[in-house]
């Protein structure tokens, strides 16, 4: 069994361009840079937030790319 993360970012917190899209398309857009980086998540909009899981041994990885993304 694999452990599990889940990010909760914010809608008021995402950063120009991405402040201006629909929220599926914003977590369609993370959960599709994340899958380029080789990170198996799935982000999703959940009206408040928007969620993404991914395995907790990734989560350094994802980090790196929500970072470069201005997420976190």
């Amino acid at each position: 069994m694999t452990a599990i993360t889940t990010i909760r970012i914010d809608h008021d917190t995402l950063p120009d361009p991405l402040s201006r899209k629909n929220p599926d398309a914003v977590a369609d857009t993370i959960e599709a840079a994340l899958r380029e980086a080789g990170i198996d998540a799935e982000a999703s909009d959940v009206i408040s937030h928007l969620k993404i899981e991914l395995p907790t041994s990734q989560l350094a990885a994802a980090s790196t790319v929500l970072a470069g993304m201005g997420l976190i």
